[in-house]
């Protein structure tokens, strides 16, 4: 049984592995246009990222599974996320971008996904608040952003690697200090795995999530530059991420006091709804200082959708496969969306502008949400697997 005080070390673990990741989501594209690259080819370089967690999140989710250890796999997958981070900053042509773009996230992906699995699985083993422990990764993301959005400003962009770096191998060794739950006692094959996530009610939640968060993940690489396409400066989005973070962090932490009053898919339509009217109020503004305040919402709405989900992925899979349903979520949310999200927004920027990308977004969402009403529903209905 994991001691009370053995959480905080995975408290400040993930506080660093997402200020590491904030760094690449929230940055990498205006180190790249610093570079000289297009944003539809920057759009493909940030596709990269979720095209390789499409298959690094379910194989390390399943060997976490089989090693029955997460604190393992994040070892590994850390140590190398370094490694790749010091070699990709030193590529300048697109093709080697891409290649090891595409090496980073093998196993820099895992490494926040997987820290949220080890914290929902502790706060259930402790019976403590998981929203409590998840919300330092927020902190982590919120002060992150704003605190590299001032050097920017101050310096160049040419001074990413260094925050990422840093803030990596502090992650890196935190894990050495983490503590892995009770494993199941059930065995875990990759038959189960592939049956557990073709399962007809599984599929068509993730297939309708995925239209609500293609926008979120085109907001993620797509938020820098339209502030920047609407005059603002560097710093502007160092506090839009730590507005829009600082929220989410607020969300997980009051998450005790709602969130066991009402399913968890009441709460993911509901957060889908806000992110149509957040992107659609975003494609009519034209002064980047809105931008900074509608990131209020980010919490509202990424808050809900991410804490509800993982909740209901909980709620229907098997014990012994708690890591690989959790990962088989983050993959559609951070993974497919975000490939569609990158290389979709990437065009849209292009052809339409900022304006056009979001309001493209806000019918998107809408879409969503309107189908997870239905979806909620159909499951009410036939009561599967104890949804309801």
């Amino acid at each position: 049984m994991i001691r009370q005080q053995g959480i905080f070390p995975l408290m400040i673990y993930l506080f660093f592995a997402y200020s590491a990741l904030t760094i690449i989501v929230g940055y990498a594209p205006v180190y790249f246009q610093y570079k000289g690259i297009s944003q539809t080819h920057i759009g493909w370089l940030m596709a990269i990222g979720p095209l390789a967690s499409v298959f690094a999140q379910p194989f390390w989710g399943y060997r976490s599974d089989k090693w029955k250890s997460i604190k393992k796999v994040l070892m590994v997958c850390m140590g190398a996320a370094i490694v790749m981070s010091i070699i990709l900053f030193q590529m300048n042509s697109l093709p080697t971008l891409m290649l090891f773009m595409f090496c980073l996230f093998i196993f820099l992906a895992p490494c926040t996904a997987l820290g949220d699995s080890l914290a929902q699985k502790t706060a259930i083993q402790e019976k403590v608040n998981f929203g409590s422990i998840r919300m330092w990764g927020s902190l982590g993301f919120a002060v992150t952003s704003l605190v590299t959005g001032f050097i920017l400003e101050t310096y160049s962009p040419a001074f990413i690697p260094l925050p990422f770096q840093i803030c990596a191998v502090l992650a890196f060794i935190l894990i050495f200090f983490l503590s892995d739950v009770k494993p199941s006692k059930k065995p875990v094959t990759l038959l189960n795995a592939v049956k557990f996530g073709l399962q007809p009610h599984v599929f068509i939640f993730l297939i309708l999530i995925f239209f609500i968060s293609i926008g979120h993940r085109a907001n993620d690489s797509f938020l820098g530059l339209y502030i920047l396409e609407l005059g603002g400066r560097e710093s502007f989005i160092g506090r839009a991420w730590f507005v829009g973070v600082v929220s989410e962090a607020v969300i997980f932490f009051l998450s005790v006091l709602w969130f066991r009053r009402f399913h968890p898919l009441i709460f993911i339509i509901i957060s889908g709804l806000i992110y149509a009217s957040r992107w659609l109020i975003m494609g009519v503004t034209d002064d980047p200082v809105d931008l900074i305040w509608l990131q209020v919402f980010h919490g509202v709405s990424f808050g809900l959708m991410y804490f509800s989900s993982l909740s209901y992925i909980t709620k229907l899979v098997p014990e012994e496969l708690q890591a690989t349903g959790h990962l088989l979520f983050i993959t559609t949310f951070f993974g497919i969306s975000g490939i569609a999200g990158s290389l979709g927004g990437g065009w849209a920027m292009d052809q339409f502008g900022g304006a056009g990308l979001y309001k493209w977004l806000g019918i998107s969402s809408l879409l969503g949400a309107v189908s997870l009403s239905i979806y909620a529903v159909v499951m009410k209905k036939k009561k599967i697997n104890a949804a309801f």
